[in-house]
C-alpha cells in the first residue's frame, strides 16, 4: 500500500503580522480609491501572521527579475536540505533509497531544476528520476502527491520524495495596484515542505485513489503575466466562488471509491482563503471545524501555495486523534481552475515520529535556532503575491 509519510515543514525567520500588513497598506497606498475595500478584504482573510525570506523593507524593494530569481535560487539551496533531511527521517528512508524526486514551486525558476542540484549535493543516486512541477500553482502540492502515488503503483517497491518550495514574497510587484493584487500582498506567505511517499512500508496516510478535475473556461481566473519585472499574479474576483464548481468533483471521486465525501474522518484541503473553506463546508454539508487544519495553516502562515496541504497534513499528525484506519481526503486547488484530489486511510504513526514537530523557523544563515527545534513557532506572516 502506497503511504504518504509525515511531512517536514520550515518557515523563514522574518515575520509580518496582520496589523503590520494593514499599516503598510495604509501608508503605501494612502491615495488608493479602493483602500477601504482592500483593508477589509485583507482583514477578512483570517491571516494573522506570515513568514518571509527577507525583512519587509527588502521585500518591498524590487531589484529586478534577475536578482529576484537569483535570490530564490540561493534561498532554496540554503533552506531545502534541512527540510529534506527531516522528511527522509520521518519516512524512515535514506536519500539513496529515493527513486523519484518531485520538486514543486511556482515562485522561482531554475534550469536545470532544483532536483539536479539535490541529486548532486544531497546524496541521491544519479539514476534518480526527476519531476519538476512549476505551473500548477497552489494545486501542485496535491498533484505531486498524486504523481507520487501513480509512480508507486507502477513501481510498488519505489520511494518518492516531494519538495515544495514557495517564496511568494519574491513575487511582490510594487506597481500592481489592482484590488486582487493588493489583497494578495496580505495573503501569501513563504514556506518549504517535504514528504516521502513509499510504495511499501512507512507510516501515515495510505493512498487509495486519486483524481483531477479542471473547470472549463476558467484559465484566466488565476494566472501569471510574465513581464520584464518577473511574475505578476492575476486573481479574478470570481475565484472565491469556485468551490461550488469543485465540490461536486470531490463528491464524485469519493463515490467512485464507494465512500461518502460527507462522512470521512479527516479533510486536508488547500487554504486559499476563508471563503474557500466556508463554501466547501456548505457545499459538502460539513461542519466548519472539519477544515481546522487548513484554517490553522491559513491563520498562522497565510496562503503558502503548494506547501499548504503538507502544512495542514502535519497538523493532522500533531493532533493524532484520527482512529486508524480512518478515511480521508487531501485536495489542492489552483490555476485552471484545477483540483488535484486523493483519498486515503490514516494509519498509526511511527512511535519514533509521533511527538509534535512544529515547523522549523530558520535563522538568517539557514540553520534552525536551538529554541525553535520541536517547539512552537509564533506566528506566520505576510508576503506579497505568489
Amino acid at each position: 500500500m502506497t503511504t504518504l509519510c509525515r511531512p517536514a515543514i520550515a518557515v523563514p525567520e522574518h515575520i509580518i503580522t496582520l496589523e503590520e500588513t494593514l499599516e503598510l497598506a495604509r501608508s503605501l497606498h494612502a491615495g488608493h480609491e479602493q483602500l477601504g475595500l482592500v483593508l477589509r478584504l485583507i482583514e477578512n482573510t483570517g491571516v494573522r501572521t506570515r513568514h518571509l525570506v527577507q525583512p519587509i523593507d527588502a521585500t518591498l524593494r524590487h531589484p529586478g527579475f534577475e536578482k529576484r530569481n537569483a535570490l530564490y535560487t540561493a534561498e532554496a539551496k540554503e533552506r531545502v536540505p534541512e527540510v529534506v533531511r527531516r522528511a527522509l527521517d520521518h519516512g524512515e528512508v535514506t536519500a539513496e533509497e529515493i527513486d523519484l524526486l518531485i520538486y514543486v514551486s511556482c515562485t522561482g525558476f531554475m534550469m536545470p531544476s532544483m532536483t539536479a542540484w539535490m541529486i548532486n549535493e544531497l546524496g541521491f543516486r544519479t539514476d534518480t528520476r526527476q519531476l519538476p512541477i512549476a505551473q500548477l500553482g497552489c494545486a501542485a502540492g496535491g498533484a505531486a502527491i498524486n504523481r507520487a502515488h501513480d509512480f508507486c503503483r507502477a513501481y510498488p517497491d519505489a520511494n518518492v520524495l516531494i519538495v515544495a518550495c514557495e517564496f511568494c514574497s519574491l513575487c511582490y510587484q510594487p506597481t500592481d495596484l489592482g484590488v486582487g493584487s493588493l489583497l494578495s500582498n496580505g495573503l501569501f506567505g513563504d514556506a518549504i515542505a517535504a514528504a516521502v511517499v513509499r510504495g511499501k512500508g512507512g507510516h501515515g496516510v495510505w493512498l487509495e485513489r486519486n483524481g483531477s478535475h479542471l473547470v472549463s473556461d476558467t484559465e484566466d481566473w488565476i494566472s501569471y503575466a510574465v513581464r520584464d519585472t518577473g511574475f505578476h499574479f492575476l486573481l479574478d474576483k470570481r475565484v472565491p466562488g469556485t468551490m461550488e464548481m469543485l465540490a461536486p468533483a470531490l463528491r464524485t471521486l469519493a463515490e467512485q471509491h464507494r465512500w461518502d465525501v460527507t462522512d470521512l474522518d479527516f479533510y486536508i484541503v488547500h487554504a486559499g482563503g476563508p471563503r474557500i473553506l466556508d463554501d466547501l463546508s456548505q457545499f459538502l454539508s460539513l461542519s466548519p471545524e472539519t477544515f481546522r487544519f487548513s484554517r490553522a495553516t491559513l491563520t498562522e502562515r497565510g496562503n503558502i501555495a503548494s506547501a499548504v496541504v503538507f502544512d495542514a497534513l502535519d497538523r493532522l499528525f500533531d493532533e493524532g486523534k484520527v482512529p486508524a484506519p480512518g478515511t480521508g481526503l487531501i485536495a489542492g486547488f489552483g490555476p485552471g481552475i484545477t483540483a488535484e484530489m486523493v483519498l486515503g486511510r490514516w494509519t498509526a504513526a511511527s512511535p519514533d515520529h509521533s511527538a509534535s514537530h512544529d515547523a522549523v523557523r530558520f535563522s538568517p544563515i539557514g540553520r534552525p535556532p536551538p529554541d525553535t527545534l520541536g517547539g512552537p513557532v509564533d506566528g506566520s506572516a505576510a508576503a506579497p503575491a505568489r
